[in-house]
């Protein structure tokens, strides 16, 4: 959705347009209210600016209220409304907001739980290259909720988050590598994402290399060991 989307030269220029009605604009403008860009960081004023937007179907706007709604930002907690938006953005194509579609559907909040729909909003999203949704729609495949189990379908998944930088998905893949679920059994490329996780201070991938790095040094330990021991 953002390939299509307005710039403006200056702060002043793009207030003005919201002013004056663009939808874009006030879009914009919210988001700057609600991350404290340019403006004090007001989420009542953030609220208001999306608010307009989102009324004239901009679906980023929608994304962004649904968000409100569902943080309580600038408005009472309300997963209802909240659901209300994101589903308005989701069926533009907003990436962002079928993910977060998807996880109400996944939670239960604002929605019945369905982990069918949840699912369904995944896959629009993950294909549309969103990276959360992708290692969601992974863990699905993997544990074969809702969807026949497929490790190589989690896999691939997987490799797409992960290198977005997605540390969960780059943990998850090297798991894949080191067990050899969903592609072919390699240590080195399990080490790699291992690390690649770590660096992003992901706890789990942290101490799977621990442990990696352990055994290796057990082996190694263990083969000195048997090559003192070992009569020549």
């Amino acid at each position: 959705m953002s390939s299509n989307r307005k710039s403006w030269d200056s702060f002043e220029l793009m207030r003005t347009a919201a002013q004056e009605g663009d939808a874009q604009a006030q879009c914009y403008l919210g988001v700057c209210f609600q991350n404290g860009q340019g403006v004090q960081q007001d989420y009542t004023e953030a609220v208001k600016w999306l608010r307009k937007s989102a009324e004239q179907n901009d679906p980023v706007a929608q994304c962004y209220l649904g968000v409100c709604y569902w943080m309580g930002q600038g408005v009472p907690q309300e997963f209802g409304e909240a659901a209300k938006w994101l589903r308005e953005a989701a069926e533009q194509g907003d990436p962002a907001a079928q993910f977060n579609l998807g996880t109400l559907y996944e939670t239960g909040q604002g929605v019945p739980q369905n982990y069918v729909e949840a699912v369904k909003w995944y896959r629009e999203s993950a294909e549309r290259g969103y990276p959360a949704a992708q290692f969601n729609l992974g863990v699905f495949f993997e544990q074969g909720q809702v969807v026949e189990q497929d490790f190589t379908e989690a896999a691939k998944w997987y490799l797409r988050a992960a290198e977005q930088e997605l540390a969960p998905a780059q943990c998850n893949l090297g798991l894949c590598y080191q067990a050899g679920r969903g592609v072919e059994q390699d240590t080195q490329q399990a080490v790699k994402w291992f690390i690649r996780a770590a660096r992003q201070g992901d706890k789990t991938a942290q101490h799977n290399l621990g442990l990696h790095y352990a055994s290796v040094d057990a082996a190694e330990e263990a083969a000195v060991e048997t090559a003192k021991n070992t009569p020549h």
